[in-house]
């Protein structure tokens, strides 16, 4: 398994209010589907979410919080929290909410 099943079910209870919501696998992880969207999601070594370019620089103000690079890309919009600043509640209900803002904004597919 590439990713920790304790920190998806962390994540689930997170989105457990969220309907139309669907597990992906992804990235060595699972990502999580709202309305057809990426939404944020579980690898090996943390967590991501999807907050957008218009989000971006907030995220990356919060503790924990980097730039998601894959195969040494920056990847736009997509933000990396470590495996030590995801048990914060605050911030992944925070990050959350910058990514549901995002999502909500793109078309259901």
């Amino acid at each position: 398994m590439a990713y920790d099943e304790g920190l998806a079910e962390l994540m689930r209870r997170d989105l457990d209010d969220l309907f139309d919501l669907k597990e992906v696998r992804m990235f060595g992880g699972i990502c999580f589907m709202h309305h057809g969207n990426m939404l944020c999601g579980v690898h090996k070594t943390g967590a991501l979410y999807r907050v957008g370019k218009e989000h971006h620089s907030k995220a990356l103000m919060l503790d924990g919080v980097e730039e998601m690079t894959m195969t040494g890309r920056s990847m736009g919009g997509l933000v990396d929290v470590s495996l030590d600043a995801i048990g914060d509640d605050e911030l992944r209900c925070e990050l959350l909410a910058l990514a549901l803002d995002f999502t909500g904004s793109l078309p259901a597919k």
